[in-house]
């Protein structure tokens, strides 16, 4: 008696056979997933839905007639960017605080991660991170009424310091001269302490044998750091630096904004602050959301460059 029809009509479907491991492995770790869906429900609400938005960099945008109905334009959104008179100035002034920002704000993170890991007693470490982690969730109109106590022109505390000892008058908050610095040292006040921390785990992961090895070898304590530590952190450092160059053109938006006055825009004025003025203020839609557009590209091509360019390289990267 012939069985083979039977025996392939009982075989299951290839395609059912192939993704029941897949089913399985989802119903075996349910909660997990589960656990998952607010995620996913934020980025599809606050990030992908929004996108839909884009379409008004190509539109000449009245809340009357809405997305849809609003006129296309083509690309003479981008050419009032491009031909405007002070966007290469506002251009330049995001990409150095950028640049500002990864050289003079990761540097701190890392050295003050592997300076409080020297520290061996245990209480003041703890104590000296509490207070330097502390600033991270202080806003920055905070800081800046901090700032501003200090040095407002005229009434600040060491303002009036300098004054009253005759050391001459200082000008730090509208002083073009001084603008740049003074938001890169209220940045390091503010997020090194949080930084330090991403860099503190990865020390934390290193292999003890390592440094057990390297006094073996003689080593002290700055060759154990020089051959151990920093090696041990430079893939944290290089994941960092490649998310931070897909960001090059944000500087900071709040805390530029905040910091920012009429005396400084030739050195503080930036895309984000540029795109908030012509929207917000002057109710202009169709240019700053095709500035936003012209950031995500830029974004998206320095993050995929670095990366490719760490994987060459390093043989490391984000995907």
């Amino acid at each position: 008696m012939n069985t083979q029809p039977e025996a392939a009509a009982a075989r299951p479907p290839v395609s059912s056979a192939r993704y029941r491991p897949i089913v399985k492995s989802i119903v075996s770790q349910r909660w997990l997933y589960l656990m998952l869906v607010p995620g996913i429900l934020y980025y599809i609400v606050f990030h992908y839905v929004p996108m839909f938005g884009i379409l008004l960099a190509f539109k000449d945008y009245s809340l009357t007639k809405g997305i849809l109905h609003s006129p296309w334009v083509g690309l003479r959104n981008f050419r009032v960017i491009f031909s405007s008179y002070d966007f290469f100035d506002i251009l330049k002034n995001t990409i150095l605080l950028s640049f500002y920002r990864i050289v003079f704000n990761m540097i701190p993170d890392v050295v003050f991660a592997i300076l409080l890991n020297e520290v061996r007693v245990r209480w003041f470490k703890r104590v000296v991170q509490t207070v330097t982690y502390g600033p991270y969730f202080l806003s920055w109109i905070i800081v800046y009424g901090l700032v501003f106590s200090f040095f407002a022109p005229g009434s600040g505390l060491i303002t009036n310091l300098f004054r009253d000892m005759n050391w001459g008058e200082i000008n730090v908050m509208t002083n073009p001269d001084m603008f740049r610095p003074m938001l890169l040292l209220s940045d390091i006040w503010k997020n090194t302490g949080f930084g330090a921390i991403f860099y503190l785990a990865a020390i934390a992961a290193i292999n003890p044998e390592l440094y057990e090895a390297a006094i073996v070898d003689g080593a002290g304590r700055m060759r154990q750091i020089w051959h151990v530590t920093i090696p041990g952190i430079a893939g944290v450092f290089l994941l960092l630096l490649i998310l931070r160059l897909g960001t090059v053109l944000d500087a900071g938006f709040e805390q530029v904004y905040i910091f920012l006055n009429t005396l400084v825009y030739s050195v503080g004025d930036i895309l984000d602050t540029n795109i908030f003025r012509r929207g917000i203020e002057q109710f202009d839609f169709g240019v700053p959301i095709a500035m936003g557009f012209f950031k995500s590209v830029v974004g998206l091509i320095m993050l995929v460059t670095a990366n490719k360019l760490a994987k060459t390289f390093t043989n490391s990267g984000i995907w």
